[in-house]
């Protein structure tokens, strides 16, 4: 497929801001990787080979029957017995990182948290988990929140800059009522109110975040229907009789995605702050699960641990400054007046 030439001078100006093409080949890397945790941290062994056989505990749990054992429960493959068996007639092939998410590391050197050392690259947090695996999980999970929070509440938003643009009138006037009283609501305070009695959960919190999250784009929408519902293209497809709806998301969305887009990334950064905020006053994601919020607070109820801090700061850090440079290479793709050099 050919890309027009417009197209194509966008990506020779993203590209051109090396220091955002750079942040999106970082970016990217660390997300794939994520995206295969379970494959890189995880306390069941990645293959099996038993008695001619093979087996994928980190698809399907497996008895310990399967292997040669007595009981029918779920297999403890770092149980020496339970090696003991399958190394009798076979092989494991273990993750690079032996400990999952939630796994509780046993015969540590001292009290937990434990500083880093050669089995724990990072340490482990005050419950004797791993930091370093639970740092994969937590990264996946704030970047999927994050890009399904900005999908969904950006499609809101255009939907309603765009109808609020192109109809004006009452319509415009009415919902910039609503929007004035809606964004003036203290959204941080709402949130934890509303995470407070509604059990937690990813889907639970990324409603009620979904609540207040799709402002951002409403009123450069909207500004956009109002200057092309004016242009001639647009006054001849209405008076043909076209449907407003075709006119609206074919005839004058495209013109105004152009400025939305530069401003997805920066969205994205504030959803997956807005996740870690919540995580660490304790009203995001359910006890337990990796996130963030969750290892900066272990960060600062542990001072006598600098790395959980150091580590959730970094990470946090890392995260916010990539997106933004991706933000910036993008505006520079989409400016008009940007020359590829």
């Amino acid at each position: 497929m050919r890309l027009s030439p417009i197209t194509r001078r966008r990506f020779r100006n993203f590209f051109a801001n090396r220091r955002g093409a750079w942040s999106l080949v970082v970016f990217g890397t660390l997300f794939v990787v994520s995206l295969f945790a379970e494959l890189i941290a995880n306390d069941r062994p990645i293959l099996v080979r038993y008695d001619g056989a093979f087996y994928v505990p980190v698809l399907k749990a497996y008895p310990e029957t399967t292997f040669g054992g007595e009981f029918a429960t779920v297999t403890d493959y770092k149980d020496p017995y339970v090696a003991k068996l399958i190394d009798a007639k076979g092989w494991m092939l273990w993750p690079a990182i032996p400990f999952r998410y939630d796994t509780i590391v046993k015969n540590l050197d001292g009290p937990a948290p434990s500083p880093p050392s050669v089995r724990n690259l990072l340490g482990t947090d005050d419950q004797a988990r791993d930091v370093l695996g639970r740092l994969i999980y937590s990264f996946r999970i704030s970047v999927l929140f994050g890009f399904l929070l900005t999908f969904f509440g950006s499609a809101i938003g255009i939907a309603a800059g765009a109808a609020q643009g192109y109809f004006g009138g009452l319509t415009d006037l009415l919902f910039q009522r609503f929007l004035e009283i809606w964004s003036s609501m203290p959204v941080l305070y709402l949130l934890i109110i509303m995470a407070s009695f509604i059990e937690p959960g990813f889907w639970s919190l990324l409603g009620i975040m979904l609540l207040f999250g799709w402002m951002g784009l409403v009123g450069l929408v909207r500004a956009e229907f109002l200057r092309g519902r004016n242009f001639d293209y647009v006054r001849a497809a209405r008076a043909m009789g076209v449907l407003d709806a075709r006119i609206m998301f074919r005839h004058i969305l495209p013109n105004a995605m152009t400025a939305s887009l530069t401003y997805l990334p920066f969205i994205l950064a504030g959803s997956v702050t807005t996740l870690t905020a919540l995580d660490f006053l304790g009203f995001g994601l359910p006890p337990g699960s990796p996130s963030l919020g969750e290892l900066l607070l272990q960060g600062k109820n542990n001072l006598t641990a600098p790395w959980l801090a150091f580590t959730g700061f970094f990470v946090v850090a890392l995260m916010m400054t990539l997106l933004v440079f991706i933000g910036e290479a993008v505006r520079d793709a989409f400016d008009p007046r940007k020359v590829p050099t």
